[in-house]
């Protein structure tokens, strides 16, 4: 079986008193922030002040926003100097990853933060984003080579040498667990993660974290009547498809506060519509909604949030197979919807749709589900947004107030009910999909709302930017694990009925299901 790595890979540290020279020289680089335009008096309380004035200086002649040079201390320490980003959350997370891309081309084994001439909030959000950034550059994706290469320096700790203010790290190295796990999923290949090696790792994170966990094979997926997403696993090899439920009970209730719901197909072929070549190249990353709704779940049960949350991972393959599911088959969902199928590439929404229902018969406050859904939604809008849809109008606001903050940046599409006409079947309660594609990401979630009781409020989350080339914000990966943040941001403090209430229409009670 395949272990774990370290997902939370470096040491960090805060210091209690400023910073000397001799501090300085026992790291290896030093990344020195400072304003556009500090006063020269910025420099005066730090070491070698002089010195770092003169290369501010140099900067501004090359008419740049950062610059290296080394100290002259007995180890020679490198330095960045880098003139800090003050636009949006997203922009300083991105710049954030270019300091540290600078920084550690000197390959530091020690780093350390300093800031110059920052008010007390600018410095902690600046010296958050680079520990976000250093957490993501630190960590290592699967890798299976056996080419024996000399190993190079890797970081290994960084130190933040600022005395205030205090940073508040509990949440940002939660959602770096939580990313990092979820960008680790998503990179396995599709042989070595499959639908058994998958619930041995959920179990044994649910062992770590003290974590019900709960296997729902075929045979019972049966007897729930979850006909739509048994359609989807009918067609592979071993009859090991199913749903792992993971549940966090702070407070030892039985019903979650919250839960969260991921598409986990661990590969997709596109099944008897079969996608061409680059289409299916990737398709081992199309599980990458249940691996954010489970990195998501272990950045919330880090925090030790006081609600309970529950993950619901929906795990197969869609395969080509003489035995998989066709076109124009009726199947019934398991709250008893029957569903006319039109593509069999369109095998997402199914297994959510199953997900969905099971999920809401606990009748949770919130629903959140992820899925790498659809090629529309990448269309509308490049991997650079993700789209959001929800069935409480009121709540998008608050959906794209929470990717502006976090740097994960999202996108409201509509969900208005007259969609549903392009949905109508003749055989059937419902078609999965339509013909023709157009707006298929809103006729997904149109679809999906159908599996969700409209008095439990949702939100679907299409990850288009679950992966984008060179990485994105803080990200350096292809493979971004975007929702993590995203989640967490749109959470903060607040427990989820609290969430919730801001997303109610008027008069509606939050979580409490339809007859």
């Amino acid at each position: 079986m395949i272990e774990f790595p370290e997902f939370r890979p470096l040491k960090i540290s805060q210091s209690t008193r400023a910073a000397t020279d001799t501090q300085l020289a026992s790291l290896d680089h030093v990344v020195i922030v400072v304003p556009k335009d500090p006063p020269a008096s910025a420099f005066m309380s730090l070491p070698q002040g002089k010195q770092l004035h003169k290369l501010l200086e140099r900067v501004r002649t090359q008419g740049g926003n950062r610059a290296m040079s080394r100290l002259t201390n007995v180890r020679a320490t490198g330095v960045t100097i880098a003139m800090l980003d003050t636009g949006s959350a997203f922009g300083a997370l991105t710049w954030a990853r270019e300091v540290l891309v600078d920084a550690l081309r000197d390959r530091p084994r020690k780093l350390g933060v300093l800031t110059a001439g920052l008010d007390e909030p600018a410095r902690a959000r600046t010296v958050g984003h680079i520990v976000a950034a250093a957490e993501a550059a630190a960590f290592k994706l699967p890798s299976f080579k056996t080419e024996d290469y000399p190993r190079q320096a890797e970081l290994e700790s960084v130190a933040l040498l600022d005395v205030k203010p205090r940073i508040e790290l509990e949440r940002i190295l939660a959602e770096a667990t939580g990313n990092n796990l979820a960008r680790w999923l998503t990179a396995m290949p599709p042989n070595r993660l499959t639908a058994g090696t998958y619930r041995h790792m959920a179990e044994t994170l649910a062992k770590r974290y003290s974590l019900g966990c709960k296997f729902i094979g075929e045979h019972e997926l049966e007897k729930l009547g979850a006909g739509a997403f048994l359609a989807v696993a009918q067609g592979n090899a071993k009859r090991d498809a199913g749903m792992l439920r993971l549940c966090y009970r702070p407070r030892g209730s039985q019903k979650p506060d919250l839960t969260l719901i991921g598409k986990g197909v661990l590969f997709d072929t596109g099944g008897t519509n079969l996608k061409p070549f680059k289409g299916m190249l990737d398709m081992h990353t199309d599980m990458q909604g249940s691996a954010v709704a489970l990195g998501t779940l272990i950045a919330l049960v880090e925090m030790k949030v006081p609600y309970a949350v529950d993950a619901w991972l929906a795990l197969t393959e869609n395969r080509m197979s003489a035995t998989g599911y066709k076109s124009q088959d009726v199947v019934t969902a398991a709250n008893g919807t029957s569903i006319q199928v039109i593509h069999t590439d369109a095998e997402g929404r199914m297994v959510l749709a199953d997900a969905l229902a099971l999920a809401a018969r606990d009748e949770p406050r919130l629903i959140i589900d992820y899925a790498t859904l659809t090629g529309t939604c990448v269309s509308a809008l490049t991997q650079r947004y993700s789209g959001v849809f929800t069935n409480r109008q009121g709540a998008n606001q608050l959906l794209l107030d929470a990717g502006a903050a976090s740097g994960e940046r999202v996108w409201p599409f509509p969900m208005d009910e007259d969609f549903d006409q392009l949905l109508r079947s003749d055989v059937a309660d419902v078609r999965q999909c339509t013909v023709d594609s157009h707006g298929d990401h809103v006729l997904a979630a149109r679809f999906l709302s159908r599996f969700v009781p409209k008095s439990i409020p949702w939100v679907h989350v299409d990850l288009s930017a679950g992966e984008h080339k060179g990485g994105l914000a803080h990200i350096p990966t292809d493979i971004t694990g975007f929702g993590v943040r995203f989640t967490l941001e749109l959470l903060g403090s607040q427990e989820p009925a609290e969430l919730a209430a801001r997303m109610a229409p008027d008069g509606a009670t939050p979580g409490k299901a339809s007859p």
